[in-house]
């Protein structure tokens, strides 16, 4: 028969092996989810050339929403500064006329 202090020790090579086992184990379930997070983070995505096109497409349709903005804003000054000479003239003209050939009461 086994004496108090061989139990003993055989208990605590038990518990010791248990215990080495949870952490290896408990090790396993976290290596798992560090490789399972990985994969989903840095999944390669492939470029698809319709995607491309469509992207070229929408570029174009910009570029041409700006220079028609462009045209636009270009042709309201030139208009708006003619409306402005025209105005000044009139001014101009109105005041002098006033002034040197309206008659007199």
């Amino acid at each position: 028969m086994e004496s108090g202090e061989d139990k003993y020790k055989h208990l605590e090579r038990i518990e010791h092996q248990l215990r080495q086992k949870d952490t290896e184990q408990r090790l396993q379930e976290l290596e798992a989810e560090i490789h399972a997070k990985d994969t989903n983070i840095y999944k390669p995505i492939k470029d698809k050339p319709e995607a491309s096109g469509k992207l070229r497409q929408r570029k174009v349709i910009l570029g041409l929403k700006l220079f028609a903005f462009a045209a636009v804003t270009i042709a309201a000054v030139k208009i708006a500064s003619v409306l402005a000479g025209v105005i000044i003239v009139g001014t101009i003209g109105f005041v002098a006329y006033k002034l040197f050939f309206a008659e007199k009461k």
